[in-house]
């Protein structure tokens, strides 16, 4: 039986989280994310969605 395909998301930091709040560049941390137009590939699951809500005005989100 083949394993089960992950759904993932590629998510790029578009701006700065100089002055944002210390949960929200803890969102961009937990997300894999360091400079300004970094983009990392992770897994979609409820946890993940939820850190990328959080800070959406931060970032650029392709699903796929």
């Amino acid at each position: 039986m083949m394993a089960a395909q992950k759904r993932t998301l590629r998510v790029t930091l578009v701006r700065s989280t100089i002055g944002r709040l210390a949960r929200h560049k803890a969102c961009v941390a937990g997300l894999g994310l360091r400079k300004i137009g970094q983009t990392v590939e992770i897994i979609d699951t409820p946890e993940n969605r939820g850190m990328i809500q959080k800070v959406s005005y931060l970032l650029k989100l392709e699903e796929g």
